[in-house]
């Protein structure tokens, strides 16, 4: 879950504690219903989409990353039948350049990591806005006045639950922002 996803996932769980504090306060009937955020970005056609996108990236990356992992584990084996038959100097020189070369492996991994936590923020933040958007044209129009992440609530009865039909305002265009895109999405698995 990104930083604003928990912000919003704490927000939401305090407003809900307020809510439900001084709610013997306040005389008029409180509505409150829940959505299941990350679902309801995943599930739309842009976030299928986007996770789409984000595994052809993770699967070619992974298949260099495993490449010059092979490399290197075939040099270590050399490494290990040569140990007995090198002079020190070659075989600690060998082991070297070869503890150099895993180090970079292990930077370009790291490297990876970051172009891919990038990229789905990149594919990934624009639904998560519109979503939001929906989340207050929901709760605006029918008089909602506390949506509460479902990460947060231990029950809710399912009329209570708006993720689906963000969903469907998503995919239908009816969300605000963008019209609903052209290519179809990926399925879920």
């Amino acid at each position: 879950m990104t930083g604003h996803r928990i912000v919003t996932a704490l927000v939401s769980s305090a407003l809900a504690l307020a809510l439900f504090l001084f709610a013997g306060v306040a005389s008029a009937q409180q509505k409150v219903a829940v959505i299941d955020v990350q679902r309801a970005v995943a599930s739309t056609e842009d976030g299928l989409r986007a996770q789409a996108t984000l595994k052809k990236l993770f699967d070619s990356k992974q298949q260099e990353l495993n490449k010059k992992q092979n490399d290197l584990q075939r040099q270590r084996e050399e490494i290990d039948k040569q140990a007995k038959v090198l002079p020190k100097d070659a075989l600690e020189k060998r082991v070297g350049e070869w503890q150099k070369q895993m180090m970079d492996l292990q930077q370009i991994f790291v490297e990876y990591n970051k172009e891919l936590e990038k990229k789905q923020k990149e594919l990934t933040d624009p639904v998560f806005e519109k979503v939001m958007s929906i989340i207050k044209r929901l709760a605006t129009s029918e008089n909602i006045d506390l949506v509460v992440d479902k990460a947060t609530v231990a029950y809710v009865r399912g009329d209570l639950d708006l993720t689906d039909r963000c969903i469907q305002m998503y995919n239908s265009g009816s969300g605000g922002g963008a019209a609903a895109p052209s290519a179809p999405a990926p399925q879920k698995k």
